[in-house]
């Protein structure tokens, strides 16, 4: 065991030492893997925020279920509110429908209105809300083939395309996230190769005095792996104070701004699971980085 703990004093103090004579090519190193991970850090979050986003305006979207003459709603509520992927269901009887129609054509009086069309020629209404958008086209199928059911609309344009955004956000965001990755790592790797030129001296006398190549090289992968938490700490405080200041424009604004702020919030766990993908994705790109550049001074 004291063995063990004088190998990792012995690590982490040549680790500290390395990244204190690293000097200005380790603020290169982190600045850069900074920039990059933030920028990563922001489209990622921007992914989640904007499905949040499409997600609540799906729910918004109603498909209007009139039914035939002479089926009553009520009778029909229950059935459709167990069907899955139903988020809501609200019932407007034909009466309340036209109630409502008579106002707003400016009409006093309803009696005499149906007397002239022969009574009431409106039929019941449900509005159903989908859970999210994407299943939307396949509730208004399984709606239609309930008996008693005569038409169902829904938006369906509005749809197709708040799914085809969706598609394209997380499309935007891998391929981001890919070329990010390839940069970093070369950032990275040179960084690495430059501080292992640097002190090609110390590392020949330690091959001379019998020192392995995995303990030679491995306080330089620690630094890589360093400047990946590094980067990652610094990209994750920006993103937070970037997001504080978006809430602070968005705060005491119009309704419907309110309404798009509330679906721009992450949720609990995404808060969490953010820091800890930039920490893990900084140390992964530090890790390969620092495998790459020492691999070629270690095959020599």
């Amino acid at each position: 065991m004291l063995k063990f703990f004088t190998k990792l004093d012995y690590l982490l103090k040549e680790t500290f030492l390395g990244l204190l004579r690293g000097g200005w090519m380790n603020w290169a190193a982190v600045s850069t893997v900074t920039v990059l991970l933030f920028l990563f850090g922001l489209s990622l979050q921007t992914s989640w925020q904007v499905e949040r986003l499409l997600n609540q305006f799906g729910s918004q979207l109603e498909l209007s279920v009139y039914l035939e003459s002479g089926f009553q709603a009520v009778n029909l509520e229950p059935m459709i509110a167990n069907i899955p992927n139903v988020a809501g269901v609200e019932v407007i009887t034909k009466d309340q429908a036209w109630t409502k129609l008579v106002k707003e054509l400016g009409l006093t009086d309803i009696e005499g209105a149906n007397q002239q069309l022969g009574g009431n020629p409106l039929v019941d209404e449900i509005k159903v809300k989908a859970a999210n958008p994407q299943v939307v086209a396949n509730l208004a199928t399984q709606l239609a083939k309930i008996q008693g059911v005569d038409v169902v609309q829904y938006v369906d344009e509005a749809v197709k395309r708040i799914a085809q955004l969706h598609r394209g956000l997380n499309w935007l965001t891998l391929t981001i996230t890919i070329i990010l990755t390839l940069t970093a790592i070369a950032v990275t790797t040179t960084t690495i190769r430059l501080i292992v030129m640097a002190r090609r001296r110390e590392i020949e006398i330690m091959q001379l005095v019998g020192a392995t190549t995995a303990w030679i090289y491995l306080p330089f992968i620690l630094q890589g792996i360093s400047f990946g938490l590094v980067g990652g700490a610094i990209a994750w405080s920006f993103i937070s104070v970037t997001q504080q200041f978006i809430n602070r424009l968005l705060a005491n604004q119009p309704e419907f701004i309110q309404f798009i702020s509330n679906g721009l919030q992450l949720t609990f766990s995404q808060t969490l699971l953010l820091p800890l993908i930039l920490l893990g994705f900084g140390a992964t790109v530090g890790l390969m980085g620092s495998l790459f550049a020492v691999h070629r001074f270690a095959n020599r």
